[in-house]
């Protein structure tokens, strides 16, 4: 497990991924934590630029890849997005293939919905499983891993300024 977490930090390109809700971070609370990265010099990748399409892109991959920390922003819509689930996904495979450090950010969402699905959550999902109904396991497993990622030590934005 050393050499492969020696061996992953030695290729970072970055050193933090942010993964969060565009729409409902983006121009508030990621800004200010991206541009505190920034100022402090730590690279950080935020996806200002890339275009959304089904599937998360190479680009996207490579970057959360070459990071050594993943930070999750998890929001009211958070779990609406196809998106920011398949990508809470491959961080939580990087996390657990190369050992790469993940911190979850509750902003304005209690820990306890992102963990058990409920609330704001709850409803995204229903929604989530009308669409795929066909393929169960898909929402099977945005749902673990969201239960995964709440579990980690994180920042409730309740507690925390």
């Amino acid at each position: 497990m050393a050499s492969s977490s020696r061996s992953h930090s030695a290729q970072s390109k970055y050193d933090v991924f942010l993964s969060f809700r565009g729409e409902d971070t983006r121009d508030n609370f990621t800004s200010h934590l991206h541009a505190a990265f920034c100022r402090k010099n730590i690279k950080t990748f935020i996806d200002e630029e890339l275009s959304r399409g089904d599937e998360i892109s190479q680009a996207v991959l490579n970057a959360m890849k070459g990071s050594k920390i993943s930070v999750i922003i998890f929001s009211k819509r958070y779990a609406s997005s196809k998106w920011c689930l398949d990508e809470l996904v491959e961080i939580l495979e990087c996390k657990n293939m190369n050992g790469q450090t993940v911190v979850p950010v509750f902003y304005q969402v209690d820990p306890s919905d992102v963990r058990n699905q409920t609330g704001c959550f709850a409803d995204a999902f229903v929604e989530h499983e009308e669409q795929f109904k066909n393929m169960p396991e898909k929402v099977q497993i945005w749902r673990a891993v969201l239960t995964e990622a709440s579990n980690l030590s994180g920042w409730y934005s309740m507690n925390t300024r």
